[in-house]
């Protein structure tokens, strides 16, 4: 009898680990979704589409105070310990994480809206566009990294964080220019400027959801000279 009722805390217990991934997976959708629908709002000026991202923004809060509840009960009642520990810990970390991205997706939106016209030159739409893609890859090639307990992958997220920079900078400089050029261009481009940091921040959430994942799998933390020396 003893053996069963062992068997069977054991089984709920794994299901309670399983159910904490399976929210973490479904928040990560529900962000990824978030971040691109912004983004196409703001290329179409869709002020419809960004009050509709608006209003998802407080489903993700919602999931991940759901998250949060349930790594602590967890804790509270299992007392994980080694790479369980450091399961629940990381989920409640990435929870964190990507409320932050639904919080710049909801950024984005917001910009939007207050917008009324984009007279801006076709390369500024294609860089925005890039840099959506670029953000939106990082972040899913960091939840995937999570979800497999892939430490390789999760480094290769970190080291692509600077193509994000880059771009940042170069559509930075480009608002600068249209600024310049024409003072009518200062009220949008501004707004603009805040919407590719809102992007930039995406990516900087990304890398620290693979850190994560590193340290989920390996039980070390990715540093600077251990992502140089992993990519020798």
């Amino acid at each position: 009898m003893a053996t069963v009722l062992n068997e069977h805390i054991v089984s709920s217990y794994e299901d309670e680990l399983m159910n904490l991934n399976h929210a973490i997976s479904e928040m990560g959708g529900m962000v990824e979704q978030a971040i691109t629908d912004s983004a196409n709002a703001l290329l179409k000026l869709d002020h419809k589409g960004a009050q509709d991202v608006r209003a998802y923004d407080k489903r993700i809060d919602e999931m991940k105070d759901r998250i949060n509840d349930m790594a602590v009960s967890i804790i509270a009642r299992r007392k994980p310990m080694a790479a369980d520990l450091r399961m629940v810990v990381t989920a409640i970390q990435v929870a964190n994480d990507l409320e932050r991205t639904g919080d710049m997706a909801k950024q984005l939106a917001k910009r939007t809206m207050q917008i009324d016209s984009l007279g801006l030159a076709p390369k500024f739409y294609n860089g925005v566009k890039h840099m959506t893609d670029l953000v939106a890859r990082q972040l899913k090639a960091a939840l995937d990294a999570y979800a497999a307990r892939d430490a390789k992958m999760a480094i290769d997220v970190c080291a692509h964080d600077e193509e994000v920079d880059a771009m940042h900078t170069s559509l930075f400089r480009e608002l600068l220019t249209y600024m310049m050029e024409d003072p009518r261009n200062i009220t949008q481009c501004t707004h603009l400027l805040f919407c590719t940091k809102s992007l930039e921040r995406v990516g900087d959430h990304a890398t620290n959801i693979a850190e994560a994942a590193y340290y989920l799998e390996t039980g070390r933390h990715l540093g600077v000279d251990e992502s140089q020396r992993q990519q020798l």
